[in-house]
């Protein structure tokens, strides 16, 4: 073996600090891999040159740092998502079992809760945050900052309000302290079952704004949207990655004999829907947020009513006066502003050929 391979390191902890100091999103420890890490959306090696992870090296890492609980978690399900906290920073978690060995990937979260001008949000989000009742959505794929973003806005309220805000998240990634509202965070697992569980609870706890981490399943998004209808502002994500296919996504989950009245109850909640990417710079050196603003008009009202969300882009085009924005005119802001690149900016696009078309390459 050559004498400059880098050897493994013995503690999780090691490979975190130096996913701080490189400006890292993801630590990934698998077995027979080398340690990797995503960088500016990127998934590579940490060093070129280093070891190759054993699965015993791999098992004893995530031994040696996981907690007695999560490890009896692990030990009887076979996976355990948690919020890591070895006093340098916050991690979210993951340790799964799997043929090779016990994995582990770890998400880099900064404690720094950064506003929505420092995320270069636009300021046509911040009206729907004034609701007293109603639906807010963030959506994006896995690793968009669609927590980042949550954050942002639970933060926004919590300064500009005097409410009762709960969130529940799996796990808590940013700590929300109390300023002029009074926030109280609870973590699927440790402090609740489920997300559905911990719902029907805050919905007796005399909430304002209820923040739902995720919307996974029917009875939690039945119970969202129940929750915005009956006098609280709710705020939640989806794994989708449109205004259209996240109101498809919700409708969808209810049976066929259902549809009819949820499209009315949505109709009437939906507040707006934030739809985001995050994109690799031209330079490689950074990501540029992608953002697409649905905001619900009497005239996107009436399409989610009639079922015809195929034709919600065309609203969104007319609707750009109140703010909306639709992603594939912010891939192209980007591109023009010089930040990303075009072939970029054409593989993330709703129409790609459009696109093509309007940027003339």
């Amino acid at each position: 073996m050559s004498e400059d391979l880098v050897k493994v390191l013995t503690h999780v902890d090691e490979y975190l600090k130096l996913a701080q100091e490189y400006d890292v999103s993801d630590v990934h420890l698998s077995p027979t891999c080398q340690p990797k890490w995503r960088r500016f959306g990127l998934l590579q090696p940490i060093w070129e040159n280093s070891e190759f992870l054993t699965q015993e090296q791999t098992e004893v890492l995530a031994r040696n740092y996981l907690p007695e609980a999560e490890l009896h978690r692990l030990e009887e399900k076979g996976d355990v998502d948690f919020a890591y906290d070895p006093g340098f920073g916050r991690f979210r978690a993951s340790v799964v079992k799997q043929r090779l060995g016990w994995e582990m990937v770890f998400r880099v979260i900064s404690t720094n809760l950064r506003s929505m001008a420092e995320l270069e949000l636009p300021e046509a989000i911040k009206p729907l945050l004034r609701y007293q009742n109603g639906l807010v959505l963030v959506t994006g794929a896995v690793g968009s900052g669609k927590s980042t973003t949550l954050a942002s806005l639970i933060n926004e309220i919590n300064h500009d309000r005097q409410d009762h805000i709960i969130t529940l998240e799996d796990p808590i990634e940013y700590v929300i302290e109390s300023d002029n509202c009074h926030v109280n965070q609870r973590e699927i697992h440790l402090h609740t079952d489920s997300f559905s569980h911990a719902l029907r609870a805050a919905l007796r706890e005399d909430p304002d704004i209820i923040m739902v981490g995720e919307m996974r399943d029917l009875e939690t998004i039945s119970l969202a949207i129940t929750a915005a209808e009956t006098g609280h502002l709710v705020l939640a994500t989806l794994h989708t990655g449109s205004a259209a296919r996240t109101l498809d996504r919700v409708l969808d989950v209810f049976p066929t004999e259902q549809r009819e009245q949820i499209r009315v109850m949505v109709a009437e909640s939906l507040r707006g829907i934030i739809s985001q990417q995050l994109v690799p710079t031209k330079d490689g050196k950074g990501r540029k947020l992608a953002l697409e603003l649905l905001v619900n008009t009497p005239a996107v009202a009436s399409l989610i009513r009639k079922g015809k969300t195929f034709m919600l882009p065309g609203a969104m085009q007319t609707g750009k006066r109140v703010g909306m924005i639709m992603m594939d005119d912010a891939l192209a802001k980007l591109y023009y502003d010089g930040d990303i690149s075009g072939e970029e900016a054409i593989g993330r696009a709703i129409d790609p050929n459009t696109l093509r078309k309007t940027l003339g390459i």
